[in-house]
Parts: C-alpha cells; structure tokens; sequence
C-alpha cells in the first residue's frame, strides 16, 4: 500500500482513507493522484466495503496543487500538461462513480483541487473553522478539471461568483452553497462523521450504487457526454498553463511575489 494515504477497514466494512501529506497539508503530485485513483478502484470493487471516508491527515484537508508538482508542470509542453490534467481529472470521475457511499470529512482547509474532492463526495462534513477556495484565476489559471464537478454542486451562479473572483469562504458559506452538507463543533467532528456513516450502513447496498447510478443517468441525459466535457477542459486548462498568464501567475506564486496584472500602489 501506498505511503501517501493510510487505508483503515473496520468489521462493519467501513474503509477510512486518510490523504497522508501533512507536511504540505495533503497537496496533489502526480504520484498521489495515481495512488488515490487506484485505491478508490480497488474499494469500488471490494465487496467487504460498505463506505468509503475521506479524510485528510495534520491540519488540512487538502490543499489543492504541491508546489513542486507546479514548479514541474510550469515546464511542460501543452501535451504533458494535457495529459496530466486527464490523469487529475480520472480521480475525481473515480471518486464520483465510486459505488460505495463516499463520506467526506473535512478539516482546516480544502483549496483548489481540495474542493474538487469535496464535490465528488456524496455526503460531506466540515469541521468549524474550515477554509475552502477556488482561488485558481489569481494565478492566472482555472479550475478547469474540476469544474463539472463542481458546478455539478454548488450551480452555475455559484461558480461564476466564486471562479470569477478567486475568493476564499468559510463552512457557513460552503454550507449556503451546497458543496458540504453540515458543519460540526470540534468536539463533536468524529461522532457527527460516525452517525452519518451509520446511517448508510443502515441502507441497502445495492439500491445506493443503483441510486448514485441513477443520479448520473438522469444527469447525463440532460447534458454532454463526459468525454467530450473531460477533452474540452483539459485542452483549456492545458493551454492556460503553458500561455503567458499561467506561467507568469506560476512564476509569481513560486517566487512569492506579485503577479503582472496586480498593480502596485
């Protein structure tokens, strides 16, 4: 098993996942992006698995993009950035079409590609005090490979208020928008995590994966297939990071200075 995320099962068939980067609060790099994909494959397949708990180590959930993995992709031909993207973009699709039920439990913050994972997660707590952000135009990009996901979840007047302006929001905010669906104390986090996982024990396992199966259905039907959606925002986000504002946005974050379009007063 991988060392970039722990895997716990419990006798009620209850898999605890817990992204394990805390030192740069669980950020993607392609090797965890891998890793993740694979484990979720796995536990969509295993029939001793009941639920699937997401949960971040330290004191992050998530945290989006890992520096080093940006400074890499800062140089990467439109290509290599396109398929990378398509990489990314298999995780969240793998989480959202998992069949178990997959709860999510949030903390501290969920940035970037951390909302991602939020949104493909069907039922999700966060801890008070919890930050969350799409804050991918400030630097010059978009969250392109998340977007159906996440529009999907909080509607398109949400998204153009949040992808628009890259601002930062607290639970309450997430909990008006819809991308997480309650908030807990502190002290109550883990119990509050515990009855939400109980009650989807207590549901037919069959009738859930038939359940997410139909929501996508019924989805689906209403828009475009997900490859075309997949192809068009990853040849978006692709050439974003190789023009001139992705990489200076890039240049700007891992430099820690201004970006070009911020004036100086």
């Amino acid at each position: 098993m991988s060392d970039l995320f722990k895997l716990n099962k419990d006798a009620r068939g209850v898999a605890t996942l817990s992204m394990n980067r805390p030192e740069v609060h669980n950020a993607f790099n392609d090797e965890m992006i891998q890793a993740l994909t694979q484990a979720f494959r796995e536990l969509s397949q295993d029939e001793s698995v009941r639920v699937v708990v997401l949960e971040g180590e330290g004191k992050s959930f998530c945290a989006g993009a890992d520096l080093n993995w940006m400074k890499k992709m800062k140089d990467y031909s439109e290509q290599e950035n396109y398929d990378d993207s398509v990489a990314l973009s298999q995780l969240f699709y793998t989480i959202d079409t998992c069949s178990k039920p997959v709860v999510a439990k949030i903390h501290g913050a969920a940035i970037g590609g951390g909302v991602g994972l939020v949104s493909v997660c069907d039922y999700v707590v966060a801890s008070e005090n919890t930050k969350f952000g799409l804050t991918e135009v400030k630097l010059g990009l978009l969250p392109a490979v998340i977007s159906p996901f996440v529009i999907a979840k909080i509607g398109e007047s949400y998204a153009r208020a949040l992808f628009l302006s890259g601002e930062r929001f607290d639970e309450k905010k997430a909990l008006q928008l819809g991308l997480i669906h309650k908030i807990s104390l502190e002290r109550h986090f883990t119990q509050d995590v515990e009855k939400v996982v109980d009650r989807m024990i207590a549901a037919a396992p069959l009738a859930q994966s038939k359940a997410k199966e139909l929501i996508r259905e019924v989805v689906s039907r209403r828009s475009q297939n997900y490859t075309e959606v997949e192809s068009y925002t990853c040849k978006l986000i692709s050439g974003l990071r190789t023009g001139p504002e992705g990489q200076e946005g890039m240049s700007a974050l891992l430099e820690k200075r201004t970006p070009n379009w911020i004036q100086q007063g």
